[in-house]
């Protein structure tokens, strides 16, 4: 197995094999490319992600171990539970996804710096033009206090970023998520790295050459779901 990071040219096409991902740091697959929309599906459907820092070059990661979920069987806590009943908020997917990712960009920004940088926020949006990303949006009357988002391919997501303005609303918007995605026939979401905040919630991890497997078997398929702009509301069972 090598242990040489791969470099790929601006008009890459292709990756290397996930197999010849560093172990330190662990996934490091590739640097350079680019953020095309073909490019950013050809990754996401082989096990590869974006992710660097502003002001670094583009590096690619597929990790040894990944953090996923099934829809459907999140952990719903007591307290959880008793928020959503409460219907507190409103729900809503793909109302705004420009505000989502840029709300998602300052706030990792105010606590410890963001790599959702201005050409990611971009490449995304295109993404989302094109019907692969996908955003949660939570709202308390008119502002946004939560949410997340992803790319869905298939029948897999692949979660990318989430942030809370107010008390576990970004769990409000995992569960959203979660509920939605199984009554869609989704397998898998990919949360990409181990968290606490995940774990409570019943997130797993598996190793990558599973989850490879997981991809072959649903990423190809079309998505059960054609329209993702809707409102969504918590129902007890």
């Amino acid at each position: 197995m090598s242990e040489t990071i791969a470099f790929l040219p601006a008009h890459a096409t292709c990756f290397p094999s996930v197999d010849s991902a560093l172990k330190e740091p662990d996934g490091l697959l590739a640097v350079g490319g680019n953020l095309n929309v073909e490019t950013l599906l050809l990754a996401y459907r082989g096990g590869i992600f974006p992710w660097y820092n502003d002001g670094d070059p583009l590096l690619w990661w597929s990790p040894s171990q990944r953090m996923v979920f099934t829809p459907g069987k999140l952990h719903i806590s007591r307290s959880l539970g008793k928020l959503l009943r409460k219907n507190r908020y409103l729900v809503t997917f793909n109302h705004n996804f420009s505000a989502l990712i840029k709300t998602c960009a300052r706030c990792y920004q105010a606590k410890e710096g963001t790599w959702i940088t201005a050409d990611m926020i971009a490449a995304y949006t295109t993404l989302h033009q094109s019907g692969y990303a996908h955003s949660v949006e939570v709202w308390r009357d008119c502002d946004l206090v939560g949410g997340l988002y992803g790319v869905a391919i298939g029948q897999v997501f692949f979660a990318e970023s989430m942030f809370s303005k107010e008390s576990n609303t970004s769990k409000v918007a995992l569960v959203a998520l979660s509920e939605q995605l199984a009554r869609w026939q989704f397998q898998l979401v990919d949360c990409q790295n181990y968290s606490t905040h995940l774990a409570s919630l019943g997130g797993r991890l598996i190793s990558r050459e599973s989850y490879i497997k997981y991809l072959g078997m649903y990423c190809p398929r079309d998505s059960a779901c054609a329209n993702w702009q809707m409102k969504w509301q918590w129902h007890d069972g």
